[in-house]
């Protein structure tokens, strides 16, 4: 295979955006990764849309077409690629491999989703629409509720408490605040979230033992990156930074009939391969990007992806490990938590963020000296995973 450079990269801020249709926050996340690129006239192969949902929460389908059309970019192939809140991550691994195979010299690839057009109740049900339809939804599943009771078994199996949850929504929202494109830039506090005599009015119980500053918010938001290859990158006025790694493993749908639903089994495949593939392991990585819909995943997903020993991701947050200008920064961005989860963007934000910090552009949350970086992007309740390693080169 041929190696893949992220020749640019673009995306606008996560926040409720009314002004804006899909294709519009797609047509500019699009075109700030083109510009960054800098590869002028230089045709497009292929698009790739990462979207979850826009039928049900826009009532648009052939996203991909439209932006294509949006863009001028005819008559470049493209495809709306959905896999949950993966959707992104699945459509960078359909990019990268576009690239990889010969079958296309530059490819754009954009995560996006404007789910703010509907209620809150409904995005809920919209995102829910993904756990097994008779096994689970029927009975009222919901993203949260599992990740609820997840959270339950790994605090009982591992010990991981209330305060360590909130280690990371502290953690998290701390980067948010240095992060121009988050969502939430805010800071809170131990005391606040926990001791605080209206901690209950501030943080809500959301699905036990989940309360509201657990969990990430609502978006509408896009992120694009344009790969290429080497050869072309090589004349660009960047950094090189390169993908050299891809995994992807499914686990059992329905939650409850895992033999452990503490093993997130896809995590650790994906995560397997994607180092497999890069010849590389989880020490020689300097920054990751982890999918923390709920803090308990950034935990969680740290340890089952190779970084910490079972039951040693809450003491790593305790040493402050995972901070900015720890052994390992986790979520420099603010993860899902604070720069927002627009659940079809998300997979690829993760990769624009790890390109700024590997070039070195990530401003006041850069990590010093960063070479190597992993991201990982969860499907489903970890019934559909995408990992990725990225390196700089040059």
């Amino acid at each position: 295979m041929r190696p893949v450079v992220v020749a640019g990269a673009g995306m606008i801020p996560f926040e409720r955006r009314d002004e804006d249709t899909l294709v519009d926050m797609m047509a500019v996340a699009s075109l700030k990764a083109m510009d960054d690129a800098g590869l002028g006239d230089r045709a497009v192969d292929a698009v790739y849309v990462g979207n979850m949902a826009s039928g049900l929460f826009n009532h648009q389908v052939s996203v991909a077409s439209a932006l294509v059309d949006r863009l001028s970019l005819m008559p470049a192939a493209a495809d709306r690629i959905e896999n949950g809140p993966a959707s992104g991550g699945s459509a960078m691994k359909n990019g990268f491999l576009a690239v990889a195979s010969g079958y296309a010299d530059v490819v754009l690839v954009v995560g996006g989703e404007k789910m703010r057009e509907v209620i809150g109740p409904k995005a809920t049900d919209i995102v829910a629409a993904m756990t097994h339809p008779q096994a689970e939804y029927i009975y009222g599943v919901t993203l949260p509720a599992l990740a609820g009771l997840f959270t339950r078994l790994y605090m009982e199996k591992y010990g991981v408490t209330r305060e360590h949850l909130t280690m990371v929504a502290i953690k998290n929202q701390e980067n948010g605040l240095l992060n121009p494109y988050a969502h939430i830039r805010m800071k809170i506090t131990m005391e606040g979230v926990l001791k605080h005599p209206q901690a209950h009015i501030n943080s809500p119980v959301v699905a036990d033992p989940l309360h509201l500053y657990d969990c990430c918010p609502v978006s509408d938001g896009s992120a694009a990156v344009l790969l290429t290859t080497e050869e072309i990158a090589k004349d660009l006025k960047k950094p090189i930074v390169t993908i050299d790694g891809v995994g992807q493993a499914t686990d059992t749908h329905t939650v409850h009939e895992r033999s452990d639903p503490t093993e997130l089994k896809a995590v650790i495949e994906s995560s397997k391969k994607a180092f497999s593939m890069a010849n590389a392991k989880p020490k020689d990585v300097d920054v990751a990007e982890l999918h923390d819909a709920f803090t308990v995943l950034e935990i969680a997903e740290s340890e089952q992806a190779g970084f910490f020993p079972l039951g040693e991701g809450a003491k790593a947050l305790e040493r402050g490990d995972t901070r900015i200008g720890g052994k390992l920064p986790i979520n420099p961005s603010g993860g899902l938590k604070a720069r927002g989860h627009p659940v079809g963007a998300t997979g690829v934000a993760q990769i624009v963020e790890l390109t700024w910090q590997l070039r070195g552009e990530a401003g006041e949350r850069q990590v010093k000296k960063a070479k190597t970086g992993f991201s990982l992007n969860f499907g489903g309740f970890g019934n559909n995973v995408l990992a990725f390693v990225m390196r700089r080169k040059s």
